[in-house]
């Protein structure tokens, strides 16, 4: 068959969900090091939107992926077969969580853990209203797309979900429209695509209150939090409190799609009857994924990159001393630099490119620069970043 240059391709045959993409072509990956086909070496300092976070070609992952797919892949549809990897997987899990969070239903992303959540809460209350937060995001698929507040981005694919209403992020008073009428709260406990904002820990308190006094489900969507990103496996540690169902992704899969929505035995098991598989997936936790994904959490359990996150957030932070940054909004290696203009932060992002740093921005605060580096970035490195983007801030 004729070969075509792969930017030619890219651009011809691959569907595009922007007309300005970043248009990187990457030959291969390792550790924080992005490399074009010319040689061209990138420092990934977002992980591929909080996804690497022991970075790229990691040993133990790339052999547990071969292993695993030496021995089978897909095999039958989720939950039909017992397969090592999703049970090995399912247990480390329910080793390091709460008790109540003890049982897992296995996807290939974030939206399809949203996605089943959702079914889950009003399956298991029999209630249909559900509340977010404004500036949240969920995913894009017609359910988890539903719960965001911004009409710029729903407008034009309505009908969506009825009943779903939004709140203001750290409102407590709004908390009182929580009533016996109400399925779920989901929340992420830092808003990402907001900027990387922070439940305050009252407010948080008293939304878990809430929920229980009502018999609603809190749902917590740590997608993007998850998996040591904040410096603790899961943010919801940093709060001393509990959710009724964890969602996870992205960091989760070690590189590989897997996603989860997890909660107890108990409601978790009205998927099984009324209706019969209220809830499959074909792929759901695909046994390759799951093998990654073992790999990844036995690392983070037995290193220490996740207790180190904090130390290095807090190097980062003498970004904060340069003019053109606002304030940096931070917790662990997730962090926002604001900037306050947006054009200002597309010419930074523009530049850092061709100065070999991939940063970016967020998807409801184009005002700041995303910085969600792998846990596995060293002080020196750290360092290195610093250096190259005071220069480029000087330059602007």
């Amino acid at each position: 068959m004729k070969h075509t240059p792969n930017r030619e391709v890219f651009f011809k045959h691959i569907a595009q969900t922007t007309e300005f993409p970043m248009a990187i072509e990457i030959e291969k990956a390792e550790g924080i090091y992005q490399y074009s086909p010319e040689g061209k070496q990138y420092m990934d300092l977002i992980s591929g939107i909080a996804v690497s976070n022991l970075g790229h070609k990691h040993p133990e992952i790339v052999k547990a992926v071969q292993n695993q797919a030496e021995k089978f892949m897909h095999v039958m549809v989720y939950g039909e077969f017992i397969e090592s990897p999703q049970t090995k997987l399912a247990q480390n899990l329910a080793q390091i969580l709460p008790s109540n969070l003890d049982n897992v239903f296995f996807v290939n992303s974030g939206s399809e853990a949203v996605e089943a959540a959702l079914k889950l809460a009003k399956r298991y209350t029999g209630k249909n209203e559900i509340f977010s937060f404004k500036n949240c995001y969920h995913g894009s698929s017609h359910g988890s797309l539903s719960l965001i507040s911004d009409k710029k981005y729903t407008r034009k694919f309505q009908p969506l979900l009825p009943n779903i209403k939004h709140l203001d992020f750290n409102n407590i008073e709004q908390l009182e429209r929580i009533t016996d009428k109400t399925a779920a709260v989901i929340i992420e406990p830092i808003q990402g695509e907001a900027g990387i904002i922070k439940a305050n820990e009252i407010f948080i308190h008293k939304l878990r209150s809430k929920c229980t006094e009502h018999n609603c489900l809190l749902i917590f969507d740590e997608i993007q939090t998850g998996i040591g990103r904040t410096g603790k496996m899961f943010a919801f540690e940093h709060y001393n409190i509990v959710p009724d169902v964890l969602l996870l992704a992205k960091a989760f899969g070690g590189g590989m799609p897997l996603g989860a929505t997890i909660s107890s035995k108990e409601i978790m098991h009205v998927f099984t009857n009324n209706p019969l598989l209220g809830h499959i997936s074909t792929f759901g936790g695909h046994p390759v994924s799951a093998a990654a994904a073992n790999a990844n959490l036995n690392v983070l359990l037995r290193e220490k990159y996740i207790d180190e996150a904090e130390k290095k957030g807090l190097l980062f932070e003498r970004l904060a001393n340069h003019p053109k940054v606002k304030e940096i909004r931070r917790i662990g290696l997730m962090m926002a630099l604001e900037i306050g203009d947006y054009d200002l932060v597309l010419k930074i992002i523009h530049k850092a490119t061709e100065n070999g740093l991939i940063l970016d921005w967020f998807l409801f605060n184009n005002t700041s620069i995303r910085i969600t580096p792998p846990l596995i970035i060293n002080n020196d490195e750290i360092e290195l970043a610093i250096e190259k983007i005071t220069k480029i801030l000087d330059s602007i």
